[in-house]
């Protein structure tokens, strides 16, 4: 521990932002440093601020790409262990969909995950129109709609996940302090540690991991970083389906269905008495503290209408919408990584990319390990900062799962 100076309060790791993957986060560095570990929140914990605080989200196995589905198989045992230790589910298996009609242009999507998860060894199914009615008949599909499906996908309960997390971690002696801004950062006098400014006072800490979602820009102004991060509005509308029984969590299941502008995301009820339904990627682009508390009409007709042609059972009122944040880079891959090229080898960097939810429990693991371990030992060399998504200014963003590897030669089972 580096020397105390009255009145900085020291620590050997420092987690900046609280949500999902940052009270992941803590937790696992709580198991192995107990209350050496301090975790900084902006706002309250549980706030809906972020992108990170409802009721569910999804926990799946279909990817397009290996650098993803490596990771997938943890993603899940890591919530199973604080599951056991907690004692509260958070897992509810529901199998999932991802739909697409074969006769456009989008349904390319649909080989890539074939290839990969074939090669990794996944299990998936694929389904027809009339395949997926039989089995599901809340929808009502196109006779050219296909899907992909995936027995092991649910819904995971991302409000209770990250209170399990924070609670375990107290339990583990960690320290968390609420409404506490960061303001800024700047190296110890021996060049090891890090001061962390703060509304609260100051910290010091030999490794700081910084979690910071829509906010992450403004919490690396300090050090003249920023990263090609765009924030967006998005939102989630819950619906009162008059038939919650054929919404149920082992009678429907998550979808995902590609159209020529949107990709449309549905939930079976979890958490409330509404059906989840939303577009990914959809939002304006915004400032982090500018996150609007009215809902986006034209977006709700959108999902609305969406249900009415899909899945018209679920139609029913508005219960509400929800607003969330999506920090996305410019390709949608995770950011995982040291700020060593920037001079600061003792702060590491997480970005989400508006979908990292899903590995929340495996990513406060594989950041805790880095902290302690200097390095871990699950493969993220995709989600490094020095990849052309990040450093080449003519890169041009793709927000919409568009951009998945070519097969050649690979016949599709469509």
């Amino acid at each position: 521990m580096c020397a105390a100076q009255t009145p900085v309060r020291n620590f050997e790791y420092i987690v900046v932002g609280c949500g999902g993957i940052g009270s992941a986060a803590v937790y696992w560095l709580s198991k192995r440093a107990g209350k050496e570990v301090l975790g900084i929140e902006r706002f309250q914990l549980g706030h809906h601020h972020g992108g990170s605080q409802d009721y569910s989200r999804f926990i799946r196995t279909d990817y397009a790409e290996e650098c993803y589905l490596k990771l997938v198989r943890d993603a899940y045992t890591t919530i199973e262990q604080i599951e056991r230790e907690s004692g509260i589910q958070l897992i509810h298996t529901t199998g999932k969909l991802l739909m697409c009609r074969k006769d456009q242009p989008r349904s390319r999507i649909l080989p890539a995950y074939q290839y990969a998860m074939s090669r990794e060894n996944f299990q998936y199914e694929m389904l027809d129109s009339e395949e997926i009615q039989r089995r599901f008949p809340q929808f009502k599909l196109h006779p050219q709609v296909v899907a992909l499906y995936t027995k092991e996908a649910g819904v995971l309960s991302a409000d209770l996940t990250n209170a399990v997390h924070i609670q375990l971690a107290r339990a583990n002696g960690a320290i968390i302090e609420e409404n506490c801004q960061v303001l800024r950062f700047e190296k110890d006098r021996d060049g090891l540690c890090v001061l962390v400014h703060t509304s609260l006072g100051t910290f010091r800490c030999r490794r700081v991991i910084i979690t910071a979602g829509g906010w992450t820009n403004q919490v690396l102004e300090s050090l003249d970083v920023k990263l090609p991060i765009t924030v967006t509005h998005e939102q989630a509308t819950f619906v009162a389906t008059p038939n919650l029984k054929d919404f149920s969590k082992d009678r429907f299941p998550l979808y995902m269905y590609v159209s020529p502008k949107y990709l449309h995301y549905g939930f079976p009820i979890h958490g409330n008495t509404g059906v989840k339904v939303g577009m990914t990627a959809s939002g304006k682009q915004i400032l982090p503290d500018s996150l609007p508390c009215e809902p986006d009409r034209e977006r709700e007709q959108v999902a609305l209408e969406f249900l009415k042609e899909n899945v018209p059972k679920a139609v029913g009122p508005i219960l509400f919408s929800k607003p969330c944040l999506y920090d996305m880079t410019p390709d949608r891959k995770y950011v995982i990584d040291t700020l060593a090229q920037k001079g600061y080898p003792q702060i590491i960097l997480f970005c989400g990319a508006g979908h990292a939810y899903k590995f929340v429990g495996l990513f406060g693991k594989i950041l805790s390990e880095m902290a302690i371990d200097g390095a871990t030992r699950y493969p993220i060399d995709a989600f490094k900062l020095d990849r052309e998504a990040l450093n080449d200014p003519n890169y041009e963003p793709d927000f919409h799962l568009d951009r998945v590897p070519t097969v050649p030669g690979y016949q599709s089972k469509l």
